[in-house]
């Protein structure tokens, strides 16, 4: 069985000899692992995806795909590794069938095996039933699917799929998240996702790591992160910031931890709901009316809060409105 790991070593990458963009981030990707990349904006989040790519070269440090180093075996990664970044540079002018058979034939195969591979992907990324319309013409969702489909042409042992249902609607969404099942459950594919959805994150990977600053600042599985932030919190929300520094303060001692989030309290501990009585009546003690209280089970949300200092949804918000 091929070598499908990806493997990271203490990388660094430096702009202009001073910006720090990845600091000393390390990490295994297991063979026939899906391995979710999570991180705010400006995190090295792309810049790792770019080195383990070979689109850019690491400052320090090394790193292999599929045994394979980025820099001195830069040409045998691309060889096994499929790539769909999230700029999608597609020619306009061209149709589908015409580009995914120029792109199975630059990785060596006959002109009617890159058609039949061609017809196959267009048919996995329903697409099939536009192949006479130029590229240019297809919705940005359609843009996605061709995008993956080219990365998938030359069948590779490991693919990188960097945000790769953004701006699809949730339909088509489901398709890929059932696609990358497929390519990693039944031809053993390693995936390393980047996304701006945490469901899809906590639907699909089996390990995440999470960046920041250039850091990796939490790595696990899914259920082991929120796992570790407790089994229950309790939201506690407010008309007012004030009131949200009133409400630390008066409740300090009952929790476990506790994380503020703009008007909104959030009480990590292990018996949250059997508390509820006992924080409304602190709260009332020290004349603090909440206007909403809520009680849920820690998400990957949380964890992204926790480590980062800030929320993951209103990120990716911020992404689909601009």
């Amino acid at each position: 069985m091929p070598n499908r790991e990806i493997v990271a070593e203490n990388l660094v990458k430096r702009y202009n000899g001073s910006v720090l963009a990845v600091n000393d981030v390390s990490f295994r990707v297991k063979s026939g692992e899906i391995f979710g990349f999570l991180g705010p904006n400006g995190a090295g989040k792309s810049t790792t995806v770019a080195m383990l790519t070979t689109l850019i070269v690491p400052t320090s440090g090394r790193a292999t795909v599929g045994g394979y180093d980025v820099v001195s075996q830069a040409g045998e990664v691309r060889r096994i590794a499929g790539v769909a970044l999230q700029e999608i540079g597609l020619d306009p002018l061209m149709k589908s069938m015409e580009l995914l058979t120029i792109q199975a034939q630059l990785f060596g195969m006959s002109r009617k095996q890159a058609q039949q591979r061609a017809r196959e992907l267009l048919e996995l990324v329903k697409l099939s039933d536009v192949t006479d319309r130029r590229v240019g013409k297809y919705s940005g969702g359609m843009r996605r699917r061709l995008d993956l489909a080219l990365a998938l042409a030359h069948e590779p042992d490991i693919l990188f799929l960097d945000e790769p249902t953004t701006g699809l609607d949730p339909a088509s969404r489901r398709d890929i998240w059932n696609e990358v099942r497929r390519l990693n459950q039944q031809l053993g594919m390693t995936i390393f996702l980047t996304t701006q959805y945490l469901e899809e994150a906590d639907e699909l990977a089996d390990r995440i790591a999470i960046i920041d600053g250039g850091k990796i600042v939490a790595e696990g599985a899914p259920a082991e992160l929120k796992a570790s932030l407790g089994s229950e919190s309790i939201n506690v929300t407010f008309r007012d910031v004030e009131a949200v520094d009133r409400a630390r303060a008066a409740l300090a001692g009952m929790a476990d931890r506790m994380q503020a989030d703009r008007k909104t309290l959030r009480l990590y501990l292990p018996n949250a709901a059997a508390s509820v009585p006992a924080v409304v009546s602190r709260l009332t003690d020290a004349g603090l009316e909440p206007a909403s209280l809520t009680l849920t089970q820690p998400t990957l949300d949380d964890v992204f809060l926790q480590v980062t200092g800030q929320r993951f949804r209103a990120e990716a918000a911020e992404v689909e409105a601009a």
